[in-house]
């Protein structure tokens, strides 16, 4: 399972993504739409006698944002020495927005001709102002512009230049899988192949497939718009993993499940195809072969250049590539699971695991995610290892029969630094800030499976400013000032307690009558359950380590607010998608901050003026009555997990998700004043 929060950018090895920052509002009237970028630049006169270029013009906010809109693979790390021009050691070329290398840009540690000639046009841009464009095609273009306004590209970079020439090799190897992930993913999003379809004269509907991997719109203001789209004519997105003709009827998930062939046509690594008028389950590595099969010997080909202090490492690197030839992905789990911060100093989960993106929520879907360890864990895990059993007990005492307390030996989270992330891993809005896996088999069902924490997409003082400015307008001055803190301690003590709960009381494979919480709710309400489980532990256990004397009252109250800092973020994005599939922590976000509303631990003060002295109206944190109020929320969820209790589940979304009057006003209030900043949108340098 993975935990997302609204994710800021990091200057080095850290990120300016679950979704903040800043960039300005949608595209306002201004000049026609530009020429288009040329492909190659014209050549000098005289090469020896061209001036230094001059990259003053466009400052490093808009240079962003604008590059972007032009699909130029560019971002300005920082203006280090502040002189307000890009230096050649400041300009990051991105991973796979351009199959373009880097050393078209920068030749020889100075700009190239290449480059020039682009940044002029950005340049041009810039002077012009906003883009309006024009002809039968304009009304699209203009709401492509706005999609990608409601993101602000943030940097995930790394450099391994200076490191060994093994490291450099694996980064390579694992990107190149990671393109390869890329190819599948999108061929299980449905959008593999229409990327021909973009007029070739529109680089901002390039930029936006890329985001978005795929053509379709997905930012809040634009995303129920069905006209916005990246491709003449928007077409309607289908899941690439079943039938485009059973995908009519809006009850076709739970249509499915009665097959009789039912149970193989849900298996998560399968595909649905329609075979002479039967549905047919189809493996992973069937449907995907050629990609599969590519991996497989990336990996195999990675493996074989590790030495003896990789040997973990090493063993996940083989086994996974012959699970990319076989689907059989528990051998994979099996040594994925003895990796750890005392034996590699890589960090690599490759394949499918989540279900959150398909319509079903059955179907794992591929993905990257690609790290360096963080020794900084082992503090987090000498602190709650000898009482995670006492975290088991907690919980089981709280769901009631017919659950029992068991004999947990999950690994505590491992602090890992990211480096890249690719297909379901990479997402248009924000990232996974921590991940509990795997799902599925005797690693899960066992309480073995391994949990991490991405601790570097927090860390820039960009993007504590922004999360904070956003706090400010709609909480209390009192609450800012006596528990808000940009610290990143609180925020990655609550990620580590929300991934220990995955593996805590009925999770993973747990069965009620013999049913799983997949087969007891639909999809969609399984994983928002489970995500709300989790989350509403993070906040009981910040309370219980208080008890225990782990942890002090005010970590536990700077904890409590930044998780529903966190919260908002998330309602902000709205409790449906485009196609109508709920939001698992939109929703869990929704019901816990309305519990929390109904019992007095947050209030609305209408006369008071929010933190940022102009917002009128603002919410009040009463931490001294989270306690009471989060064990009662606790006990509820766990006992509706523990039951297989879906009416319990139906109704808790009812009163606090879909329920007019009050509810919904606080949510449009959320919404409104946490949009006013653009989204973080990840984009991700190496350099080797």
């Amino acid at each position: 399972m993975k935990f997302s929060r609204p994710v800021v950018r990091s200057l080095t090895s850290s990120v300016c993504a679950l979704s903040i920052v800043a960039c300005g509002g949608g595209p306002e009237p201004g000049p026609a739409q530009p020429d288009p970028l040329p492909t190659t630049p014209p050549p000098s006169a005289d090469a020896q006698d061209d001036p230094p270029l001059d990259t003053s013009a466009v400052p490093r906010t808009a240079f962003n944002k604008l590059a972007a809109e032009l699909a130029l693979p560019w971002f300005w790390i920082a203006d280090d020495d502040a002189d307000n021009k890009l230096a050649v050691d400041e300009l990051a070329v991105l991973w796979g927005v351009s199959d373009l290398p880097a050393s078209h840009w920068v030749d020889d540690g100075e700009f190239s001709d290449a480059f020039a000639t682009s940044y002029a046009q950005l340049a041009k841009r810039h002077k012009g102002g906003p883009l309006k464009p024009t002809g039968d095609d304009a009304a699209r273009r203009l709401l492509v512009l706005k999609e990608l306004s409601q993101g602000r590209p943030s940097l995930v970079h790394w450099d391994f230049s200076k490191h060994s020439e093994a490291d450099k090799a694996v980064a390579r190897n694992i990107m190149e899988a990671a393109s390869l992930i890329e190819v599948i993913h999108r061929k299980q999003l449905g959008s593999a192949g229409l990327e021909k379809k973009i007029p070739e004269d529109d680089p901002a509907s390039q930029m936006l497939f890329y985001r978005n991997q795929g053509p379709w719109c997905v930012a809040p203001a634009t995303e129920n718009n069905k006209a916005c789209n990246a491709i003449p004519g928007a077409p309607k997105q289908v899941s690439g993993l079943y039938p485009a003709d059973i995908q009519k009827d809006p009850k076709f998930c739970e249509s499915l499940k009665k097959k009789p062939n039912g149970k193989a046509l849900t298996h998560q690594f399968h595909v649905v195809t329609d075979v002479k008028g039967k549905l047919t389950p189809v493996p992973y590595t069937d449907a995907y072969a050629a990609e599969m099969k590519a991996i497989s010997k990336k990996l195999k080909a990675t493996a074989g250049m590790l030495g003896d202090d990789e040997k973990a490492f090493r063993a996940y690197l083989l086994a996974a590539a012959q699970s990319f030839l076989d689907n059989n992905w528990k051998p994979a789990d099996e040594a994925w699971a003895k990796m750890s911060v005392n034996n590699s100093k890589w960090y690599l989960r490759i394949g499918p695991d989540e279900v959150y993106f398909e319509p079903c929520s059955l179907k794992a879907g591929f993905h990257v995610s690609f790290a360096r360890i963080n020794q900084d864990s082992l503090t987090w895990q000498k602190k709650l290892d000898p009482v995670k059993n006492e975290m088991e007990q907690a919980l089981a005492k709280l769901a009631g029969r017919p659950y029992k307390a068991r004999e947990v030996s999950f690994k505590l989270p491992d602090f890992i630094d990211i480096i890249l992330n690719a297909g379901d891993s990479r997402n248009a809005h924000g990232a996974t800030i921590g991940q509990s896996l795997p799902n599925w088999g005797p690693v899960a069902n066992e309480g073995r499976g391994r949990t991490v924490a991405m601790t570097n997409l927090y860390s820039d003082d960009d993007s504590k400013a922004e999360t904070q400015k956003q706090a400010a307008s709609l909480l209390c001055a009192a609450t800012m000032d006596s528990h808000y803190t940009s610290d990143m301690g609180p925020q990655v003590m609550s990620t580590v307690l929300h991934e220990a709960a995955h593996n805590l009381g009925p999770a993973h494979e747990y069965k009620v009558r013999g049913k799983t919480a997949r087969e007891i709710f639909d999809g969609p309400l399984a994983s928002t359950m489970e995500e709300l489980k989790a989350q509403t532990a993070a906040l009981f256990f910040a309370d219980w380590l208080v008890e225990k004397k782990l942890i002090t009252e005010k970590v536990a109250a700077q904890a409590h607010v930044r998780d529903i800092v966190w919260s908002f973020g998330h309602i902000s994005r709205g409790m449906y998608s485009n196609t109508k599939k709920p939001k698992p922590y939109s929703q869990l976000a929704a019901i816990q901050f309305g519990h929390l509303m109904k019992a007095g631990a947050i209030t609305w003060e209408e006369g008071a003026t929010a933190k940022n002295g102009s917002d009128k109206g603002c919410y009040q944190i009463h931490t001294d009555k989270f306690k009471a109020s989060v064990l009662k929320l606790m006990k509820t969820v766990a006992a509706i997990k523990g039951k297989g209790d879906k009416k319990g589940a139906l109704k808790l979304r009812a009163e606090f998700v879909d329920k007019p009057g009050a509810v919904q006003e606080h949510l449009g209030r959320i919404k409104e004043r946490w949009l006013r900043a653009p989204k973080t949108s990840f984009v991700y340098s190496v350099k080797l």
